[in-house]
């Protein structure tokens, strides 16, 4: 199967009450882990590449054609979209879609609303040109994401989303409720009364950003008031890593990657497949 946007796939788990899992990729074993288990679960999946990540693989002309061959060799017959998470320019959005991403994330939450609306247009007007669906985003993410590092949480005013989707036609909304990337620290509080308003008045899948952590009835309520997409990273980066360092500390021999490599892919894979479960994917493929 041939990539694809995430349009017609959010759309559809909105509608059914399940979400699709952005997972991110940080290198071949975490794509080919992802793919593996979205084609075993037989779900759609979202293969989120960040900028950083973006430039570790060698740039996103050569992260779509990993992709691309690794859905060849596998026989991929699941939907996959490949998507920038936290495009941070028109430049950077535009080299993605030039590149082959079939979904961008604009994220200019941090300047003026009008500002954010202005430059949100302009990548939806070059990303649909181009057939690749847009997401948005409002309000700040706690965390850090590749090198930007957010203070605390603001969340997102709804009265601002409903300007943003009327102005720029998006195809989802990344509203921060709460969420945080990276792990927790204590309970994650989830802004549910306003997710149920933006829901309402923008009529788009919501995102749910910072997925790793939090509570799975938290997860459903979510689903529940139209989250259609939830990213996960630190929850796959955190089991690889835990698989590398017990083998590397039980085996002080060991030098071949594959050893280590590999049983962190089925670390992710295992990890894929649990949160495709838990948001109700598997099976809509």
């Amino acid at each position: 199967m041939a990539l694809v946007s995430m349009t017609d796939m959010l759309n559809k788990a909105r509608k059914e009450g399940y979400a699709v899992g952005q997972f991110n990729i940080n290198n071949l074993e975490f794509t080919q882990a992802i793919l593996q288990a979205a084609e075993e679960e037989k779900s759609p999946v979202i293969l989120g590449v960040s900028e950083g990540a973006g430039k570790y693989m060698g740039g996103f002309k050569a992260v779509v054609p990993m992709v691309k061959g690794l859905m060849e060799s596998y026989g991929t017959t699941v939907p996959v979209a490949i998507h920038l998470d936290h495009g941070s320019s028109f430049e950077k959005c535009k080299e993605a879609v030039d590149a082959g991403f079939t979904s961008v994330m604009i994220d200019a939450s941090s300047k003026p609303l009008e500002e954010n609306i202005r430059i949100t247009a302009e990548v939806v007007e070059y990303a649909h040109e181009h057939g690749a669906s847009v997401e948005a985003e409002l309000g700040v993410v706690g965390g850090q994401e590749d090198d930007v590092i957010a203070d605390g949480v603001i969340y997102a005013d709804p009265k601002e989303c409903e300007e943003l989707v009327k102005q720029t036609d998006i195809d989802c909304l990344a509203p921060a409720l709460g969420s945080v990337h990276g792990p927790y620290k204590g309970e994650p509080n989830l802004g549910f009364k306003e997710m149920e308003e933006i829901s309402k008045q923008s009529d788009l899948p919501l995102v749910l950003h910072g997925g790793t952590g939090i509570p799975t009835k938290d997860i459903q309520r979510a689903i529940s008031l139209g989250t259609a997409k939830i990213n996960v990273n630190t929850e796959n980066q955190i089991a690889s890593t835990k698989v590398i360092r017990e083998i590397l500390d039980n085996d002080k021999q060991v030098y071949d990657p594959r050893k280590y490599l590999g049983p962190a892919r089925e670390a992710i894979k295992e990890t894929v497949q649990g949160k495709m479960r838990e948001f109700g994917s598997s099976g809509k493929a």
